[in-house]
């Protein structure tokens, strides 16, 4: 897997700095995750997001996730849903491009005393509205994406992440296109985040930090390099029923 990942990244990320149209921005990410685990097998997914670029200037999108989710056991889990999202023109345009979207992913976590990992292999069916001349057009383009995310957390104040827990944040999420309507961006992007984070509960945490997301246009030479602001909660609640 770890050679996997560099090969991909060497494919993709590096070629694509050596280019030249680089178009640079700053934004704000602001998420919330939840993950509700109702049964021994079941549970739900649910996250909302909402990205502002330019900072506070002007909105560059807003996504709300839902899911349901099959647990094979504590570290590994399976989720299929459902995504609505809206992303926004750039400067002097004014359509508002909707997506609907089909996702399953496969979840798995490991917990070891100073390190604690999440990995995730997920699958996007994308539909984006078409548009022309500013205006919404019937029908939809339709691609495939892959998404492969590596989460690395480091408690700094305690050997687990528990209670009151101060860690160190990393990952790293790379999008792969895929479908007959892709031609010049197979590479989609690539999101690096480092950031620190605090374990208020057992059930919730806050992470803050930076994130470069570097995104491959569809003409395949023009590209967006994004120093984002990240701020994101995650809300995990086991409501099982006590044996």
């Amino acid at each position: 897997m770890k050679k996997l990942i560099l090969l991909l990244l060497t494919l993709f990320t590096i070629p694509s700095f050596a280019q030249k149209q680089i178009n640079k921005q700053n934004g704000l990410w602001l998420g919330y995750f939840n993950q509700t685990r109702l049964t021994d097998k079941w549970g739900i997914w649910l996250d909302v997001h909402a990205r502002r670029t330019d900072f506070l200037d002007r909105w560059a999108a807003q996504l709300i996730r839902p899911g349901i989710t099959y647990y094979a056991n504590d570290h590994l889990r399976f989720t299929a849903g459902y995504v609505y999202a809206r992303s926004f023109p750039a400067v002097g345009l004014h359509t508002v491009r909707p997506e609907n979207r089909l996702w399953q992913q496969v979840l798995w976590t490991s917990r070891q005393k100073r390190l604690h990992t999440q990995q995730w292999i997920r699958l996007e069916q994308r539909f984006n509205r078409k548009i022309a001349n500013d205006q919404l057009l019937d029908g939809s383009n339709f691609n495939f994406r892959f998404r492969y995310l590596l989460n690395l957390m480091v408690p700094l104040n305690r050997d687990f992440i528990e209670p009151k827990t101060l860690f160190f944040a990393f990952n790293d999420e790379i999008h792969i296109n895929a479908g007959k309507q892709i031609t010049y961006n197979m590479f989609d992007q690539n999101r690096l985040f480092v950031g620190l984070g605090y374990q208020f509960t057992k059930e919730l945490n806050l992470q803050v930090g930076y994130m470069n997301q570097f995104q491959q246009l569809p003409s395949g030479n023009h590209f967006n390099s994004n120093n984002v602001q990240r701020v994101f909660v995650f809300h995990n609640l086991d409501i099982r029923a006590k044996k």
